[in-house]
C-alpha cells in the first residue's frame, strides 16, 4: 500500500509542476484577438481559490459541523492577531514570487526556466543554515555547487539561441532570468521562514494557509490596481480569461497544497525522481509541442548536472555500523 502511495506520489508532484509551468508558458505565449489576461488578477483569483480550499479542509477536519468550523476559524485567526499577523511577511513575498514566475515565462521556454528555478534548492540551503541554523553535509554542499555550475552552463549562450533571438530580444531573455532568480531569492526566503513559523506553533497547515491567502489577496489586489489599473479601468477584471487562464489559475491556487498533501509520502530520492522527470517532459513537451526551445549538448550537461545535484542534495548516508567499545 505505502509503495502505491509513493508512485501515486510521484505521478502527482510531476504532473503539477510540469503541468503548472508549460500551461502558463503556453497561455503567456498564445496569439488570441483581444487582451491578454492580467496575471496579476490570476495570482489574487488563485489565492482566493486557496482560502476556499482550505475552509474546506478545515471543514472536513471539523467532522463536517459549521459551527467546529466557526469556532476553529474564530480562535485560530480571529483571536490570535499577532499570530496571525507572523504571516503578512512571507504572504508579501509569495506574492511577489507568483507574480514574478509569470514574468519568467514571458520570456523564458518552460525547459530553461524548470532548470534554472532549480537555484531555489541553493537559496532555501543558505536560508536554513543563516534563519533555522541548520547544517549542512558535504554531500549537500558539494551539490550546491554542482547546482550552480549546472545552472550556469543552461543560461550560457549558444549559436542555437540565435533563432529564439528574433522572437525575444537579449532584453526580454534578461529579464526572464532576472524574475527567475528574483522568485529563487524569495521562495528560499519565505519558505525557511514559513517554516519557522510551522515549527513555532501547533496551527494546522490548512489555517496557516488561510492566513497567508488573506494577505496574499489584499498585496495582489494592491499590485493589481498599482500596476494594472489602467488596464483593468479599460477591460475589466477578468478580460482575456479563458478556458487554458482558468486551468493555470487553478494549478496554481492547488498547487502548493497539492504537494503539502503528498510530501508526507515523498522522501528525498521521490522528490528528486519528480524534478528529475519535470524537468525532461518540460524540455520535451518545449521541443515538440510548443517549438520554442532547441536544445543544445551544453543545455543537456547543464540539465544532467542539475538533476544530479538534486538528488546529491536528498541524499542521506546512512552511519557506518561500527559499534563503539566502552
Amino acid at each position: 500500500m505505502s509503495t502505491n502511495l509513493k508512485y501515486l506520489s510521484l505521478g502527482i508532484l510531476v504532473f503539477q509542476t510540469t503541468s503548472l509551468v508549460l500551461t502558463m508558458r503556453y497561455s503567456r505565449t498564445l496569439k488570441e484577438e483581444g487582451p491578454r489576461y492580467l496575471s496579476s488578477t490570476a495570482v489574487v483569483i488563485a489565492e482566493l481559490l486557496k482560502i476556499l480550499t482550505c475552509v474546506l479542509l478545515v471543514y472536513k477536519d471539523s467532522k463536517c459541523n459549521l459551527r467546529t468550523l466557526n469556532r476553529v476559524l474564530h480562535d485560530e485567526i480571529l483571536n490570535k492577531p499577532m499570530e496571525t499577523l507572523k504571516l503578512a511577511i512571507p504572504s508579501g513575498i509569495y506574492t511577489l514570487q507568483n507574480n514574478l514566475l509569470y514574468v519568467a515565462l514571458s520570456n523564458l521556454d518552460a525547459a530553461t526556466y524548470q532548470v534554472t528555478y532549480q537555484l531555489k534548492i541553493l537559496t532555501t540551503a543558505l536560508f536554513s543554515v543563516s534563519m533555522l541554523s541548520k547544517k549542512l553535509g558535504v554531500y549537500q554542499w558539494l551539490s550546491l555547487v554542482i547546482l550552480m555550475t549546472g545552472v550556469a552552463f543552461v543560461q550560457w549562450p549558444s549559436d542555437s539561441q540565435a533563432t529564439a533571438a528574433k522572437e525575444h530580444s537579449a532584453g526580454s531573455q534578461f529579464v526572464g532570468l532576472m524574475a527567475v532568480l528574483i522568485a529563487c531569492f524569495s521562495s528560499g526566503f519565505a519558505g525557511v521562514y514559513f517554516e519557522k513559523i510551522l515549527k513555532e506553533t501547533k496551527q494546522s497547515v490548512w489555517i496557516r494557509n488561510i492566513q497567508l491567502g488573506f494577505f496574499g489577496s489584499i498585496f495582489g489586489l494592491m499590485g493589481v490596481y498599482i500596476y494594472d489599473g489602467e488596464q483593468l479601468s479599460k477591460n475589466g477584471f477578468f478580460q482575456g480569461y479563458n478556458k487554458l487562464t482558468w486551468i493555470v489559475v487553478i494549478l496554481q491556487a492547488l498547487g502548493g497544497l497539492v504537494i503539502a498533501a503528498v510530501i508526507k509520502y515523498a522522501d528525498n530520492i521521490l522528490k528528486g525522481f519528480a524534478t528529475s522527470l519535470s524537468i525532461i517532459l518540460s524540455t520535451l513537451i518545449s521541443y515538440f509541442w510548443l517549438q520554442d526551445f532547441v536544445p543544445t549538448s551544453v543545455f543537456f550537461f547543464g540539465a544532467i548536472l542539475v538533476i544530479a545535484a538534486t538528488f546529491l542534495y536528498g541524499y542521506d548516508p546512512k552511519p557506518a555500523g561500527n559499534p563503539i567499545k566502552a
